[in-house]
This record gives structure tokens, sequence and C-alpha cells, in this order.
């Protein structure tokens, strides 16, 4: 990994939001206590945004500006699907929000804003260092019938989680963590789009390990700076409480590395149906 670019300055602007959160977090200052997850992830991703275009010449900010914009408003509809299934799983709960409504919902916005970005732009800068770059697997062929059997099990783990009683449905967190990769990422694949499933076909499995340490990587930061914040998140799955690291019980942190996969298979979908829809247009 060999440093080629000069550090974008919006990068320094990044990490200065973050050292300056944390400072003023502790000294108690109520505005960085209540949005500091989305102050500091909106430095994060100034910061990785410049990271990667220091490694290789390019990046979503600078080079692909429409498709990073395209990702703010994308990430709050994603999150709140998400925030639609756990009215049913009921996993997690907001503690110590603002009273107003206008401003939790302000900070809602900008926080879910920040979570696709946070992600991608760390996959970006996983793939730019080339860790994983080399790694092949023995090429395999997904006939048809698998594709269709995964987006059909899929479908039916989308579906679940909202027919299941109450008693059941807290838990199966995972049918929700899982099933729009085994959905979209086979649709996916039939479009011709970018494809998980395809890079398996080929041998090629950068772009998923390296979306996997990405989801790692942002699963612990989401939850190490979700911890010290005023207004955050906490936990009420019905497994593991006594086993938490933060907030989060220690199982949960598996679901990371899914929900990258997951991001990315519904955010490649979208990407496929504006596409048509413009071409139409």
């Amino acid at each position: 990994m060999t440093a080629r670019y000069s550090l974008p300055k919006y990068a320094h602007i990044g990490l200065a939001i973050i050292l300056i959160a944390e400072v003023l977090l502790f000294q108690g200052n109520e505005f960085v206590a209540t949005f500091f997850t989305a102050i500091v992830w909106t430095g994060y991703i100034l910061l990785m945004d410049g990271l990667v275009f220091r490694l290789k010449g390019a990046s979503l900010i600078l080079n692909r500006p429409k498709e990073f914009l395209l990702l703010i408003p994308s990430s709050i509809i994603l999150w709140l699907i998400f925030e639609f299934y756990n009215f049913r799983l009921d996993n997690w709960v907001y503690v110590n929000l603002p009273e107003s409504l206008t401003v939790r919902w302000i900070g809602y916005a900008w926080a879910f804003s920040t979570i696709l970005p946070g992600l991608f732009e760390t996959a970006e800068w996983v793939e730019a260092t080339g860790v994983f770059s080399s790694w092949r697997t023995k090429p395999r062929p997904f006939y048809a019938m698998v594709l269709r059997q995964s987006i059909i099990l899929g479908f039916c783990f989308c579906i679940i989680p909202v027919l299941m009683p109450d008693h059941v449905v807290r838990y199966l967190f995972g049918f929700v963590w899982v099933g729009y990769i085994l959905l979209f990422d086979p649709i996916n694949y039939y479009t011709g789009q970018p494809s998980l499933f395809r890079d398996l076909e080929e041998g090629t499995p950068g772009r998923l390990v390296s979306l996997f340490a990405a989801g790692l990587i942002c699963g612990v930061l989401w939850e190490f700076w979700n911890y010290w914040a005023h207004a955050k998140w906490v936990y009420t799955v019905p497994i593991m409480q006594d086993f938490k690291v933060f907030e989060m019980p220690l199982v949960g942190y598996l679901g990371f590395p899914a929900f990258a996969l997951e991001c990315f298979a519904m955010m490649t979908f979208v990407r496929w149906l504006l596409k048509v829809g413009m071409a139409r247009g």
C-alpha cells in the first residue's frame, strides 16, 4: 500500500471534525452530545474519501459526485426500511432524544444519511489498499436454479419477520440481515449489474471480502461512537445481553459484514432501476 497522491484538504477537515467533536463531547457540549453520531460520521466520510483519493487518485466525492450524492437520500430510505422491521423485531430503541420532534427528525435524517456513504467509503478504502486484490478462488458456475432459489429464499426471509407473532419475531433478526442479499444479488446478476454471485463465479472475491471488512470496521466504529453519545441507541435483543461490547451484544457484530453485503446488493439494484427509468424517459 503506497500513497501516491496528496491528501485533499477536506480530509484534514474531516479529521478535525472528529477530534473536536470528541473534545467537546467530554466537555459536556449539549449540541455535540445530542448529534455526536452524525457529526463524527460526517467527519469520517470526509476523511475516508480523502484517504481513498490519496491511494488511487480518484474518489467518490471528487470523481463521482453524483454517485456520492445519490447515496445520501438512498441511505435514509434504506435505513427506514430497517426501522420498519424494528417495529416488529423490537431489537433496538433510541434514548435521550431531543424533545422537539423537528430537531429529533433532523437528527435522524442526518445520522441515517451517513450510513451508506460511510460504509462504501470504507469499502473503497479497503479495496484501494490492495490487501485483497490478489485473492482468488476456484471459479464456479451458479446455475439458474440456484439463483432462482436464492431469490425465493430471500423473499421469504424478508416477509417472514412481518408475519410471525410477537413472541417469535424478536429472534428473527438474522432473516432481515441476510434476506435482501439473497433477494437482490441474483437479480443484479441477471440484469448484468455488479454482483457478488458473479464475483464468486469468476473466482474474484475481492469485492465481497472488502465489503465484509468494511462492514466490520464500520460496525465497530458505529458502536464505539454510539457508546459515548448522549442521544444514542441501545439494544433490546433477547439474547446475550450479558456479553456486550459497547452497547452491542457480542453476537450482533456478526451482522455488520452481512449488512454491508446487503447494502451493496440493494444499492446496486437501486442504481439499475434509476438507469432503466432514465433510459425509458
